[in-house]
Formats: structure tokens, sequence, C-alpha cells
């Protein structure tokens, strides 16, 4: 290595000089050396300059040195310039990457990077998955960011009321009164997309009261449509929710259903490590709403993937939650448990968060053989129970052909795992029997 060019580089980097940086780093190698310090650097510099296909062949160069170490860091940068360059195929490869290095200290911005590389893909779903992990990294210190991202997701994908929880959320975090302004307008979008126009109306209100946030159009002509629907159905009228409610056997809401008790400010949301949750009465929610108050008060947010956690849960923390985790529903879902299986497999990952902690390990072991690689899979029906559930899966193979599966599930605290795979027969010869997982399809590797 060159080291006078190494220092020259070193020090037009510190000085924020990336175009010397950027040159005298690009000559302290040695032709065929690898220097993963040099490279880190070099990319950084070639960033800075908005030179992204540079910088993301230097970080390319500074993996190939094994000594260095930083795989996230790396593959997490190299990703940033690939999307950049508007190479976003690419880009979710390399940072795919960097969150599966387990010494990488902030995934949170790889998955931030991934969201955003999914959006430019088309993929809304996976870009919301990205930027849910985004805000559930402990790591992260600012998951408001990331939780607006996922609320944009879910109103992408015509879910507002789970858009509205995660808006919701986003306000805990939001430290600044224009971010805070801005989180309410979104939040107010998506009440007038799930037809809730007195709660639109006030979120829209909140947004502009202090004068100093102005209304989008789109968002003026949302806010207009709300208090024209209300005048129009009278203060006093019940909304489509409430008769919604009431004709499942629920009384008018007059509660929030995160605070049941009205003594809290909605900061109370259960913990999925919280096995009680479902059976905790009024006075422990009182009680344990106190003492995080006075933990708030003395160390902020350190009850943070607690509650964000649960802001994507579907229905079961709503007003009728106990009767959504009655008929079945709960986060993660019977499907997403399904996809992500059939995604871990794909991408060699770890498989055994997903499998039921009471199943063997020959049964965990037959499961994870059973479910192919590279396969295409598509939902076909759930039957869901409040304890067991099943869902028929249908995956399109590598070599063109299409296995029928049927996943069987167990209710995990709040959310779903998989007990057991079988081979659906009856999908393609019209018998009612399946095979069950020992040997019967072989591993698509």
């Amino acid at each position: 290595m060159n080291q006078e060019m190494y220092k020259a580089g070193v020090s037009a980097y510190r000085s924020g000089n990336w175009a010397v940086a950027a040159s005298e780093l690009s000559q302290a190698k040695q032709p065929g050396e690898v220097s993963g310090s040099v490279d880190h650097l070099l990319g950084n510099a070639l960033m800075k300059l908005g030179r992204y296909d540079e910088a993301a062949k230097a970080y390319a160069d500074a993996l190939a040195d094994s000594t260095y170490g930083k795989v996230g860091a790396l593959n997490t940068n190299r990703g940033r310039a690939l999307l950049a360059a508007g190479r976003s195929s690419e880009a979710v490869d390399a940072l795919t990457r960097a969150t599966q290095d387990p010494s990488y200290a902030k995934p949170y911005k790889a998955y931030l990077a991934l969201g955003s590389a999914y959006e430019e893909l088309g993929d809304v779903r996976s870009a919301g998955i990205a930027f849910r992990n985004a805000a559930i990294d402990e790591n992260n210190p600012d998951p408001c960011f990331a939780l607006r991202k996922l609320g944009g997701s879910f109103m992408e994908l015509s879910r507002p009321v789970d858009a509205i929880e995660a808006y919701r959320t986003a306000l805990d975090f939001s430290s600044s009164v224009h971010s805070q302004n801005a989180i309410y307008c979104e939040l107010a979008l998506a009440y007038v997309a799930a037809n809730r126009m007195s709660e639109a109306v006030d979120a829209f209100n909140h947004a502009t009261a202090d004068g100093t946030y102005t209304l989008a159009p789109e968002a003026q002509a949302s806010y207009d449509a709300a208090r024209n629907a209300m005048a129009a159905m009278g203060v006093n009228k019940p909304s489509d929710t409430d008769n919604l409610l009431a004709a499942a056997g629920y009384g008018p809401v007059t509660y929030d259903p995160l605070d049941p008790t009205g003594e809290t400010t909605g900061n109370l949301m259960p913990s999925p490590e919280d096995t009680g949750f479902f059976s905790i009465n009024e006075e422990d929610i009182v009680k344990d709403a106190k003492e995080q108050k006075r933990k708030e008060r003395k160390q902020k947010h350190t009850g943070r993937k607690v509650v964000i956690t649960l802001v994507i849960i579907l229905v079961v923390v709503c007003a009728a939650g106990g009767y959504a985790y009655y008929r079945g529903y709960g986060w993660p879902t019977q499907e997403s448990v399904v996809n992500q299986a059939f995604e871990a497999k794909t991408n060699n990952g770890d498989l055994s968060s997903l499998i039921a902690d009471s199943a063997s390990s020959s049964d965990k072991s037959e499961i994870e053989a059973l479910i192919p690689s590279g396969a295409q899979v598509s939902i076909d029906s759930v039957d869901r129970g409040m304890s067991d559930s099943t869902a028929k899966v249908s995956a399109k193979l590598s070599d063109g052909t299409t296995q029928h599966y049927v996943f069987h599930f167990t209710r995990d605290k709040i959310g779903w795992k998989i007990s057991s795979v079988t081979v659906d027969t009856s999908s393609s010869n019209g018998s009612s029997s399946s095979t069950t997982t020992s040997g019967t399809v072989s591993a698509q590797n």
C-alpha cells in the first residue's frame, strides 16, 4: 500500500474534501491488492460526490477483503449506492445480505434502504415488512420515520386500519411539532380511507391547530369531505364503525381500545411476551400503565420494541380484539408465517423461529426439508380457529411444476407458528387424503 497516498486520502476525508479524498485513496492500493479500510473510505467519498456506480464497486472491493469484516455495514452502503444508481434489484440482494450479518449492530439502516428498494420495484408488501423490521430494531434512534413508511405501505395495500395503528404509534416517537402535524395529517387520511370521519376531522384539526402546517390539496379535499360527511350524518348519528361493532355484539365505542380505563394516554400496549394479555384485568392495566409512565419519565422510549411490535396486528388490538382473537386472527398471521417460511428457505435463513416450540427436533427438520427453495407461493385458503389453524398453499417449483401443501398452525401467544406441514394430494388427484412430511417430497435446494 502507498502509505503517503492513504494518509493524504484520510486527511482529505476527515476535512470533508471528498474529491481529493477519492483521488488519493483510489491510488493508495497496489495492483491486485485488497484493503477493506481503503475501499470503505473510498466508497464513502464517492457517495458524497454522487458517483454511485463507482461507490458500489468500491464497497464490493472492500467486501473482498475477508480480514476487514464489517460485512453488514459494507453491504448496507453498497445497497444504498446501487439504489441511488437505479439498480434496485441488485440493491435488494446487497441489503438482504446486510440484514443477515449477526454482528451488524445497526440493521435498521439496511432495512430502511431495503424498504425503499422494494418500493422502487413496486413490491409494497415486502417494503412494509422491511420498514416494520426497521421500526422494531431497538438500536433505531428514530423509529418514527420507519413507522410512517410502514403506514404508507399499509395505505397502498388498502389496509387503512393497520395504517392508523402505525401512524398512532409514530406519534409517540415524534419529537418536533412539524413532524407531529404531518403525522396527524397522514393519520387523518387513513381515517378517511377507513370511513371513520369523526376521527379524521379530529386528526385534521390536530394537524392544522397551530397554523404552521399547510394541508396539500388532496389532504384539504379529504378534510372538507370528512367535515361534510359529519354535517350530513348529524353529530349524534352513530358511525359505520359503531354500527359494525354493534352488529358484532359490542356496544358503542366510547373509549380508546388501547386505553380501556380512560386513565392513560394510549401508551399502554401489551407485550407479545405477556401471555396474560387476553386475561389481564382492569386493575392490572391501570397499575401497569402507572408503572410504565414512571419508567418513561426516567428514560424516554425504553419500551419501544414492545409498543412497535404490535403496531401491525390486524384486529387484535381494537375494540373487538377478543372477538378477533376468538376468530383466529393475530400477528404474525397464518399467511405471513407461510410467506416468511418460503422466503427463509430460499434465502438459506433460519426457520426455527417460525416453528412451534412444541415440535420435536425431528419434526422441525422434516418441516424445513419439506419446504422447497425458490418457489412462488400463493395462499389458497385459511381455516382459522382460536387455538389451531390450517392453510392450503400452492407452490410453483423451480422446475415449473406446482406442489400443494397444508400448513398446520398452533397459537403462539397472539400469533401463529407452524406445527406441521403435509403434502396435499387432494388438490391434484381429487383424493381427500394427505401425505405426512416423512420423505414424501425431496427438498428443492
